[in-house]
């Protein structure tokens, strides 16, 4: 059952596309206290609302989509408030997503008795405060202005998680070979750079898929432009990349640089469709191309004219973007750096106490993202001016949207890559997400691990992280190890900050180790694309605690470490400085096979239970479950090579396993689950049956 609760006056955030299975809608007043199932309600002095609800001990809390800490969210401050943000560290409260979906499960001995989801469908920022403030209490505080509540009850947390997403719609589809791997590094400068990268894999038996292109492919930062001194006839090297099987995939960022004759910024100013201030003149902040204006994506016209731009790319062959600086990032705001440099240049430095000088330090460090400056900015929409304020958290999904809905007019019958860094719900229909800038830090492995089921849950399927670390220094053992959970993520980038060490994997010694586990992940395709496929048609997740899958075990809800992989497979990547193994927990019996290659690996049954297992480091594991398969390819030099018809099974045989496989062209755009779908079984004596759409050669491996 889904409730709706309507508080203050929303703005419309267009996150809910289906409402016929909600039951019940209730107006709340500004100043009516009260209860609703769960919670009490209470009203602010700013004109926030305040909703609290007790928690057993047992209680945990699960989704909240890209956030710190793991997957139990209990204990902690968080804040929906999109912030460009590149230290991931656990004292952060708001990363770069708005992601306002939450279970609360005490469905346990000790909790409160209680399962319901929460979803605060708000544009403005929303806290939750899930037990930091008091164990024993979650409280969710939307700012002023109004917010929408939907509360699902009943059912398992699956069930719970299916009710939301067919509340807010169907998840976005990438094309197959956006499940390849790829390459990227802030500072590919040239074509010739770009080739060298490409040959370096191709002579190093490094499968690879595409390359992206930073900020430096563009002429000055200026959008939906090409340099053309170091990218010259840019349609040709597009074509000429196509025929290595590389897919360009150039970023896209949300500041328009304010440039005369620059036809993107003369069309935007002449057409009203830069976001403005309060007294109607355009709001100038500046991010990498220097001083700039922000298209305002949440106005209908402006977000198509933005939109449209993107054809200038896709007419030279480009079938792939990443949105980035999208929260939109602001690093400075011109009003407000002229008052600090008026500030900065008064300070008196020769007369200067401790106190003086952390103000002066304050004033220089506080000019980038300041909220104070969002607050300058204002948008039209429908005809009503808002201030940014209301719909930050609205900002990237727009933006998002805006490329979305023009491939559907430009590229109406094909699947565009696109995927943001800054999202809320809603976006997830559009595009998918990388989870920002991470660091060359051990624990953001697991950090990369315990994002992915929050994500699933909102939504987002097609995600990763970047592999490696983006900002410090990575090390070859980091990499391998980031790698070997990487290869289950369906975006799969190894992607570094200008100023660091470069990451390419041909660039370290153990070139056999980085070569078996990209092959292990062109093997594993078949299945991913399979499980990513029927998670999206279907409403379901791709990853899942341990706990969503064995509801029943006491232990399950501990594990914080380990995730099912669609519906056979457990994974649990090592993600410690060198560890030889690590601690496991099997809530059943479970097959490991235990891959160093496509053509090595050991076999074993392990009884349920908990175990210490060995996994040196050019090592992966993967853990079957009982009476199911997981089909591997032969790999391939890239997604297009990989063969279909000709099939290995993981397998762990008790009485019968039977998997449906998905399988279909790999760019179509309107999809469905009939015609696409092959039953493959596996009987007690190892005998196989295929039917269905397809009839390809299996094997047990």
């Amino acid at each position: 059952m889904v409730q709706k609760f309507v508080f203050g006056q929303p703005v419309d955030t267009e996150a809910v596309v289906n409402t016929r299975n909600v039951k019940t809608q209730e107006y709340i007043k500004p100043g009516k206290e009260g209860k609703l199932p769960h919670f009490s309600v209470k009203w602010g002095e700013k004109g926030e609302i305040i909703l609290s609800c007790r928690m057993g001990g047992a209680d945990i809390v699960y989704g909240l989509g890209e956030n710190v800490r793991g997957i139990n969210k209990r204990g902690w401050l968080y804040e929906s408030n999109c912030s460009d943000d590149p230290n991931h560290s656990e004292e952060k409260r708001s990363l770069y997503g708005a992601h306002n979906f939450f279970i609360l499960d005490g469905q346990r001995a000790g909790g409160s008795g209680h399962r319901f989801g929460v979803f605060a469908d708000a544009a403005q920022k929303v806290t939750f405060d899930c037990g930091y403030t008091d164990s024993e209490e979650l409280t969710v505080t939307a700012a002023e202005g109004g917010f929408v509540l939907y509360l699902l009850e009943d059912g398992s947390l699956r069930e719970i998680v299916k009710d939301f997403r067919q509340l807010t719609g169907p998840s976005y589809l990438p094309p197959r070979w956006a499940f390849g791997y790829g390459q990227s590094r802030w500072g590919y400068q040239t074509a010739d750079e770009v080739r060298e990268i490409v040959r370096r894999h191709r002579e190093g038996g490094l499968p690879l898929d595409s390359v992206y292109l930073d900020i430096d492919y563009m002429e000055r930062y200026k959008d939906f432009t090409v340099d053309e001194e170091k990218f010259p006839d840019f349609p040709e090297f597009v074509k000429e990349m196509k025929a290595e099987h590389i897919h360009l995939v150039p970023i896209i960022d949300a500041g328009v640089k304010i440039e005369e004759g620059y036809p993107v910024y003369e069309e935007g100013l002449k057409n009203g469709y830069f976001c403005r201030r309060e007294d109607g003149r355009e709001f100038t902040g500046g991010v990498w191309p220097g001083r700039v204006h922000f298209p305002d994506v949440l106005n209908e016209e402006a977000r198509k004219w933005f939109g449209d731009w993107y054809r200038v790319l896709l007419d030279q062959g480009i079938e792939g973007f990443w949105n980035d600086m999208n929260e939109p990032a602001l690093f400075y705001e011109e009003e407000h750096l002229k008052e600090a440099q008026r500030k900065l240049s008064g300070a008196d430095v020769d007369s200067m106490d401790i106190w003086g000088f952390f103000d002066f330090k304050g004033t220089a460090l506080g000019i980038a993202n300041r909220p104070e400056d969002y607050a300058r900015m204002y948008h039209d929409m429908d005809g009503r001016k808002v201030c940014h304020e209301r719909v930050h958290n609205l900002y990237g999904y727009y933006m998002t949207r805006a490329a979305a809905e023009a491939f559907e007019r430009l590229r109406p019958d094909r699947r565009i890559l696109m995927f943001s860094r800054s999202s809320c719900v809603g976006a997830h229909r559009y595009g998918g997400i990388w989870t920002g800038d991470n660091q060359s830090w051990w624990s953001h492995i697991l950090l990369n691990l315990q994002m992915l089921p929050g994500l699933n849950m909102c939504g987002f399927l097609y995600c990763g992280a970047d592999l490696g670390g983006f900002g410090s220094n990575t090390s070859e053992d980091l990499l391998l190890r980031w790698l070997e959970l990487g290869i289950f993520t369906p975006l799969m980038r190894n992607h570094s900050a200008l100023d660091t060490r470069p990451q390419e994997a041909y660039r370290f010694g153990r070139q056999e180790d980085f070569r078996n586990i990209l092959r292990l992940r062109y093997g594993l395709l078949p299945y991913l694309y399979s499980e990513f496929m029927k998670a999206a048609l279907n409403d379901g997740m791709l990853f899942q605690p341990l706990s969503f899958v064995y509801p029943e075990d006491g232990f399950a809800p501990r594990v914080e470490d380990q995730l099912m992989v669609g519906e056979s497979l457990m994974i649990a990547p090592v993600y410690r400085q060198n560890a030889e193994g690590r601690y496991v927990y099997l809530p059943e019996e479970m097959k490991l096979y235990r891959f160093r290659s496509l053509d090595s690996m050991d076999v074993e049954i392990l009884p349920a239970g908990h175990h210490y297992v060995n996994a040196a480091l050019n090592e992966v594991l993967v853990f079957v479950r009982p009476d199911h398969l997981a089909p591997l390819s032969y790999g391939g030099e890239y997604a297009a090579a990989v063969d279909s018809s000709r099939l290995q099974l993981l397998h762990f045989i008790k009485t019968e396993a039977v998997y449906e496989l998905y399988d279909d062209d790999g760019y179509t755009k309107h999809v469905e689950l009939e015609g696409n779908m092959t039953k493959i079984s596996v009987d007690q004596t190892g005998d196989i049956t295929v039917k269905g759409a397809r009839q390809p050669d299996c094997r047990l491996l």
